[in-house]
C-alpha cells in the first residue's frame, strides 16, 4: 500500500462529495416539477412525448398502478430485446453480418439481464452482437433500466415526505424525467469526453491487421482430437463504444461492448477515463442521498445516510487494497515488482496503465454499486481481495448502490434499523415522522429474505450436481467462489463475473436469468408496498422517546444493521468460499 495509492482513493471521495450536494438539488427539483436550466429544451420534449403516448402528466398513481406500470413496461422491453437478438441477421448495421444469437437460453438470459439492469455477460460482445443490437437494444436498455431504478427510489422517497396521500407519483412522468434530465445529459457530455481519451466511437467494419510472426493455435473438435491451425491476422473490433461506455457507468449498468469490458483499450484508454468512469458509476447514488434530505425535509438525514455509505466503502476498499498490495505469499521473497509505480504486490490479472490502487477502487466501487463493470480481473484477486465485490453485492449494493436501486434498497435497511432502535426504548419506532408498524417491517424482511433465498438456493444445486460443477474452472473452495458470485451478481442485479464459470449453459443461462428476475422485481413490490403505505400515514411530531436518524449514532447503528443482516445470511458460504482459500492459502495449498 502505497502514499499514491491512498491518494488516489481519496481524491476519488472528495469528488463524490464535492459533486453530492448540486446533483442532489438538481434531482429533487427535476422530480418535484420545480424549474431547471434545462426546462426551456427539455420540457417541449417531454410534452411531445406525452402527446405522441397518450400520458396523462398530472395523474398520479397509487403504489399498485405505479408497480403495474413498471412491470408492464419491463415485459415489453424484455421481449423487443429477445427478439431483436434472435432477429438480429435480418437487422441493419450489422457489417460483421452475425446471425441470431445462439442458443435461445442465452438470448433470454441477456434480455433478462439487460431489462433488470444487471447487464450480466455469457457471450463476447464483439463477436455476438451487431451494433444495431448495441445501439437499439443494449445501450436503450442501460437507459430506460437505470432511469426506472431512479423513479422507483423517487417513489419511496415521496412515500416518506408525503403525509395522508394515496398516491406515490407518476411512473411514466418519472421513466421520462429520469431520462431526459439526469441520463441524456450527462451522457452527451461524458461521451465527448471519453472519445477525447481515445475511446472508440464508429460505424466501420472491423479491421483486420497481418501479424508480424505467425501464430499457432491449438484448439479440440467435438471428437476430442486437436487441431492446430496457423493465424495470420488479426481482427480489429471496434463500433460505437463511448456512447455506451459512458451509460455503462453513470447508469451502474456495467455490460461492456467488448468481453474485456473496462479492461479493454478501446473502452478505458488512461488514467483519466477511468477516473471518469469511477466517478460516472457514483454520482447518482452520491446525489441521491442529498435529495432524500431535501424532499423529505431533513437535510441532516440525508448526510447521515451519506456518511454511512462512505464508511462501508472506506473499509471495502482498505480490505480490498490490502489482499492485493500484500500479494501471493507462496511468493514472498520473490520480486512481485511491475514497475516504481507499483511497491510489490499481486498484479496478476490487472491492468499496468491502473495498477493495484485504482484495481482494487474500481473492484469496490463497481460493486458497491450495482454496476459490474470491471477493469481488472476478480478471479485473480487473492481470496481476501476477491471477497469484498461478493461482500458488497451480499449487502444488496447499498453503499452508494446502483441508480435507484441503492437508495431504496438502503430505505429498506432504515425502516429496519429504526425498528430495531424502537424495540431498544420500548415503544412504536418512527422514522421522519411516520410510525413504522408491522406491516412495514413485514414487508421489508420480505425483500431482506428473498435476496438471499434465491443466491443459496442455485447456489448449493449447482454445487453439487454435475450439471453445474462441470462449468467450473478451479475445484475447492475457489470453485464455490465462482458459482457462489455468479448467483449474488445475477441476484444483486451486478452483473460482473467472478471468472472461471463457463455460464453459457442451459443451466445457468436459465437459473441466472432466472434471478436476474426475482433480484429485480421480487424486491421492488414490497418495497413500493412500504412506499404506498407510509404515504398514507399522518405526521407524528417528534418526542422524547422518538429515536433521532439525523445522528452519528443512527449512522452507526444502520451500518450495524446492513453488516449483521449480511453475516447472519451469508457467512457461512463465505467461510466455505474465500474465507477458507484464504486459510488454506497461507497453508501453502492453491487451486
Amino acid at each position: 500500500m502505497t502514499v499514491n495509492g491512498w491518494l488516489q482513493i481519496l481524491l476519488f471521495l472528495a469528488l463524490i462529495l464535492l459533486v453530492t450536494k448540486p446533483m442532489g438539488v438538481f434531482m429533487a427539483r427535476v422530480f418535484s416539477r420545480e424549474r431547471t436550466f434545462m426546462d426551456p429544451v427539455l420540457r417541449p420534449v417531454e410534452r411531445l412525448l406525452y402527446r405522441i403516448t397518450g400520458v396523462d402528466e398530472d395523474h398520479e398513481m397509487r403504489w399498485t398502478e405505479y408497480a403495474i406500470a413498471m412491470l408492464l413496461f419491463s415485459v415489453v422491453s424484455m421481449i423487443v430485446l429477445y427478439l431483436m437478438q434472435r432477429l438480429q441477421g435480418f437487422l441493419p448495421f450489422n457489417p460483421q453480418k452475425f446471425g441470431a444469437v445462439n442458443p435461445s437460453h442465452l438470448a433470454f438470459n441477456t434480455a433478462a439481464s439487460f431489462t433488470t439492469n444487471t447487464n450480466w455477460q455469457a457471450y463476447a460482445g464483439e463477436s455476438t452482437m451487431s451494433y444495431f443490437t448495441q445501439m437499439a437494444g443494449l445501450a436503450y436498455h442501460n437507459f430506460v433500466s437505470a432511469a426506472v431504478g431512479i423513479a422507483l427510489a423517487i417513489a419511496f422517497i415521496r412515500g416518506v415526505a408525503r403525509r395522508q396521500m394515496e398516491t406515490i407519483g407518476n411512473f411514466w412522468v418519472d421513466l421520462v424525467r429520469s431520462c431526459l434530465w439526469v441520463l441524456l445529459p450527462f451522457c452527451v457530455v461524458g461521451a465527448l469526453i471519453l472519445v477525447s481519451q481515445g475511446v472508440v466511437q464508429n460505424l466501420r467494419p472491423y479491421d483486420k491487421a497481418t501479424l508480424v510472426e505467425p501464430q499457432q493455435v491449438q484448439t479440440t473438435g467435438a471428437d476430442g482430437k486437436t487441431v492446430t491451425t496457423t493465424v495470420t491476422e488479426q481482427t480489429i473490433a471496434q463500433g460505437p463504444v463511448a456512447s455506451q461506455e459512458i451509460i455503462k457507468e453513470f447508469g451502474t449498468n456495467g455490460g461492456g461492448f467488448f468481453n474485456a469490458n473496462s479492461a479493454h483499450p478501446f473502452e478505458n484508454p488512461t488514467p483519466f477515463s477511468n477516473l471518469i468512469e469511477l466517478f460516472s458509476i457514483f454520482v447518482i447514488g452520491g446525489g441521491l442521498t442529498y435529495t432524500l434530505g431535501r424532499m423529505t425535509g431533513s437535510q441532516r438525514h440525508g448526510w447521515a445516510v451519506w456518511a454511512a455509505m462512505a464508511i462501508l466503502f472506506l473499509v471495502g476498499v482498505t480490505v480490498a487494497y490490502w489482499a492485493e498490495a500484500r500479494g501471493n505469499p507462496l511468493l514472498a521473497g520473490a520480486d512481485q515488482h511491475v514497475s516504481r509505480m507499483q511497491a510489490g504486490g499481486n498484479m496478476e490479472g490487472k491492468e499496468v496503465r491502473f495498477g493495484i490502487a485504482n484495481t482494487a477502487l474500481w473492484a469496490t466501487v463497481t460493486t458497491d454499486a450495482s454496476c459490474g463493470a470491471i477493469n481488472g480481473w476478480h478471479d485473480s484477486f487473492m481470496p481476501l481481495g476477491g471477497m469484498v465485490p461478493l461482500v458488497n453485492i451480499m449487502l444488496s449494493e447499498v453503499i452508494f448502490g446502483g441508480v435507484g436501486a441503492g437508495m431504496y434498497g438502503m430505505l429498506i435497511y432504515i425502516v429496519l434499523a429504526v425498528f430495531i432502535a424502537g424495540l431498544m426504548v420500548g415503544r412504536t419506532p418512527e422514522y421522519l415522522g411516520k410510525k413504522i408498524e408491522a406491516y412495514d417491517v413485514k414487508m421489508a424482511m420480505l425483500v431482506a429474505l428473498v435476496f438471499p433465498l434465491v443466491i443459496l438456493t442455485f447456489t448449493a444445486i449447482s454445487s453439487v450436481k454435475g450439471f453445474g460443477t462441470s462449468s467450473i474452472l478451479n475445484p475447492g473452495p475457489h470453485g464455490l467462489s465462482e458459482i457462489l458470485y455468479a448467483f449474488t451478481s445475477g441476484a444483486g442485479n451486478n452483473g460482473s463475473a467472478f471468472g472461471g464459470l463457463t455460464a453459457n449453459t442451459l443451466w445457468y443461462d436459465t437459473t441466472i436469468g432466472l434471478t436476474m428476475l426475482a433480484g429485480r422485481f421480487l424486491m421492488i413490490i414490497p418495497m413500493l408496498a412500504i412506499a404506498g403505505n407510509l404515504a398514507r400515514k399522518k405526521y407524528v411530531p417528534p418526542s422524547l422517546g422518538t429515536f433521532p436518524v439525523t445522528t452519528p449514532l443512527f449512522t452507526v447503528l444502520l451500518i450495524g444493521v446492513i453488516l449483521i443482516v449480511g453475516a447472519l445470511t451469508f457467512f457461512p458460504a463465505l467461510s466455505l468460499g474465500p474465507i477458507l482459500e484464504h486459510l488454506l492459502l497461507a497453508a501453502g495449498k492453491t487451486f
